[in-house]
């Protein structure tokens, strides 16, 4: 896939529409469109990179559809981390878009419930004392 696909992809995966996405980098809407609509138009790298930061992906993401990894990033996760990773990766795109949404919503519902039980235990230590 080209710019032009990952761009529509991960606008969809952010739930954001181009105006927005206008708005928080700063490009006009207009030119985002035409990055959109014609087929191989990249834009330059100061306008890649601020749509890719927005977007929380790597310009090399946008332009290949891959994420460079460092090896030894990887290889410092713990070994469940990697096996998720590995099987995530087997995946088709959209079945692995499904996956991933799914588990980032688990997880950060974990970690609000986690802080609620936080404030629970310190409310309680604080009427026994």
């Amino acid at each position: 896939m080209g710019f032009k696909e990952n761009l529509k992809n991960e606008l969809t995966f952010c739930g954001m529409v181009v105006k927005e996405l206008s708005v928080k980098t700063g490009i006009n809407k207009y030119t985002l469109d035409n990055y959109l609509s014609r087929h191989g138009c990249i834009p330059p790298a100061d306008v890649a990179v601020k749509i890719a930061q927005v977007l929380g992906v790597s310009v090399e993401y946008l332009i290949t559809g891959c994420e460079v990894v460092c090896e030894k990033t990887l290889a410092s996760l713990p070994p469940d981390v990697r096996s998720f990773i590995h099987v995530i990766d087997q995946l088709e795109e959209y079945d692995r878009k499904i996956v991933l949404k799914t588990a980032i919503h688990l997880a950060e519902a974990m970690n609000r419930r986690e802080k609620e039980v936080d404030i629970e235990r310190t409310l309680l230590k604080h009427r026994k004392t």
